[in-house]
């Protein structure tokens, strides 16, 4: 049966996309994107997350032990990697939005990436070396793994969501389908990762448990190259989207220090209405003008779209901060607590943190298939909740967590002072690793709604040239995140001191992690709040224009 001729017809071709060849893709029966091409891309990043969080989550352990570091330090120290590695796909979405594209800044991500690992393994296992170059070359690879991990990052997330066209409906809501399943396949190898890698690094040896990461991360790599031919590619513009959003805000800056857009533009269209009477060319100069003016309106609303994202951004700081705690403090809070399952094996501390991931993987298929259609029921929107609601959602439970977290620590005091053990740093307090398993899973709750949500708003509510930097922007929260965290524990841990015992002691039993979390647990509070209210006053830029 023909098509209805009054109906507009789709083109047959997507708009702005071309193949691996440069050649524009028809919209049907190319086999080119969608889910095949997502799924290489899901799969590439499992690997690599695999191989990031398993150096990342036990580091530590390692900095503690192996390297002779104080706790505090060694959080300390964890916290800012951490922090440099979440901020370099600034520069990693920079590189790819302006000069590379997002294939070639993967690529050569990647590479560096195993070339990093390569060199923190050997750095591991080289016992010849002299200690002063032995620590100069782990903490060289570490840097350079965040470096690597910078073009990395921002890149293959939004290369995979690059994967469907958000004009077709039917791919518009499978790419937010794809957040969800992109977080969930993270979490897979986040999880896996975890329950081996710990226990190799801790019961076999470093250098294995630094050179597996290795392996994987040459097979994530191997696996995109797979992938070239199915791929859909956006060409570079050919100016800078960098260079076009800097000076549509000298733009902005100027039109808000001369006059109101609203006066201006009428100003401005009343005297092409002028010319256009008196003079003989008056229609043609008259539509050069008209759009001239749109397309500056269209850059002033372009630096006005970046500039509305920023209240969001620095609300869920916080949470950011909290986000910091799971790596460290948790890790070290589980290595003082009863940790045996049958006479002979131990469970590593930092593989409790495979229960995020694992609640992620249990929670994001019924999310998915179950809480989004009832919550579509009630809301009449597509995704169910709006992006910001299930962000405030996320920061509520990560509240919880330390909340939660507090109460455990504080138990775990009282048990060590009730048995005698307050000046044993090195007993096991008689107390199961298993009254950390709510906070951890409160911790994956509040993952699976803020972190999938902050992605798809930083992805989709920036303009389209800047996806790769929307998504570094998203990153960058947690690394100013990690930044401010360090330094509140450098802070505390000198007031602290100087007062009487830290709250960060080498001997847990004499710090108090119960009041950290507290703390944090209170600004959490405080952040929601203001969260709130910018949330509920923030207009989205497409498709949802309700408001939280």
């Amino acid at each position: 049966m023909d098509s209805d001729p009054f109906l507009p017809r789709q083109p047959d071709h997507l708009s702005g996309v071309v193949d691996y060849k440069g050649r524009p893709i028809r919209r049907q029966g190319t086999g080119t994107g969608g889910w095949t091409s997502a799924l290489f891309i899901i799969g590439v990043e499992t690997a690599e997350r695999s191989a990031y969080y398993g150096i990342s989550l036990n580091l530590i352990t390692y900095l503690t032990g192996h390297l002779g570091q104080s706790t505090a330090a060694a959080a300390a120290g964890v916290n800012t990697w951490s922090g440099v590695a979440q901020m370099m796909p600034l520069l990693g979405a920079f590189v790819a939005d302006s000069y590379l594209g997002r294939y070639r800044t993967i690529t050569i991500a990647s590479l560096l990436y195993v070339l990093g690992l390569g060199l923190l393994t050997l750095s591991s296992i080289m016992q010849s070396l002299r200690p002063h170059v032995q620590v100069a070359l782990f903490y060289f690879s570490l840097y350079l793994v965040a470096f690597a991990q910078g073009g990395h990052k921002p890149c293959v997330q939004a290369f995979g969501a690059d994967q469907f066209d958000e004009n077709d409906p039917q791919e518009r809501i499978s790419r937010s389908s794809f957040f969800n399943w992109w977080y969930f396949g993270v979490n897979v190898g986040i999880t896996a990762s975890l329950v081996i890698l710990s226990y190799v690094q801790d019961n076999v040896s470093w250098g294995l448990g630094f050179g597996i990461p290795c392996v994987l991360m040459f097979m994530a790599t191997i696996v995109f190259l797979m992938g070239t031919k199915t791929y859909r590619y956006y060409p570079l513009e050919e100016e800078s989207p960098f260079a076009r959003i800097g000076r549509s805000f000298v733009a902005l800056a100027r039109n808000r220090g001369a006059h109101s857009d609203s006066s201006d533009e009428s100003h401005f269209l009343l005297e092409g209405a002028e010319r256009e009477t008196w003079s003989p060319h008056a229609r043609d100069q008259s539509k050069l003008e008209e759009d001239g003016s749109d397309l500056r309106i269209g850059q002033l609303e372009e630096a006005r779209g970046v500039l509305r994202l920023f209240p969001i951004w620095a609300t869920c700081l916080i949470f950011a901060i909290v986000f910091a705690q799971s790596a460290t403090f948790f890790t070290k809070q589980g290595g003082t607590m009863y940790r045996r399952i049958g006479s002979s094996f131990e469970i590593p501390p930092a593989s409790l943190q495979s229960l995020i991931g694992i609640t992620i993987v249990t929670f994001m298929p019924i999310y998915d298939r179950i809480l989004v259609p009832i919550a579509r029921s009630f809301s009449k929107r597509p995704s169910g909740f709006t992006i910001l609601q299930r962000v405030g959602i996320g920061i509520a439970f990560s509240m919880v967590s330390m909340v939660v977290a507090a109460l455990v620590e504080t138990k775990r005091l009282k048990i060590a002072r009730e048995s005698g053990l307050i000046d044993q740093p090195n007993a096991t307090v008689p107390m199961s690793l298993w009254w950390l398993v709510p906070q951890y899973v409160l911790y994956g709750l509040a993952d699976s709604f803020a972190m999938v949500g902050l992605q798809e708003f930083f992805y989709d509510q920036v303009p389209d040239a800047l996806r790769s930097l929307g998504l570094a922007l998203y990153l960058s929260i947690f690394g100013i995140g990690s930044f401010i965290s360090s330094f509140l524990v450098s802070v505390i841990n000198e007031v602290t001191r100087r007062t009487g015992e830290s709250w960060f002691s080498n001997n847990l039993n004499h710090a108090h992690l119960d009041y950290f979390y507290w703390l944090l647990a209170g600004l959490s509070a405080v952040g929601l709040i203001i969260y709130l209210f910018f949330a509920r006053a923030y207009v989205y830029k497409k498709k949802v224009s309700s408001a939280l």
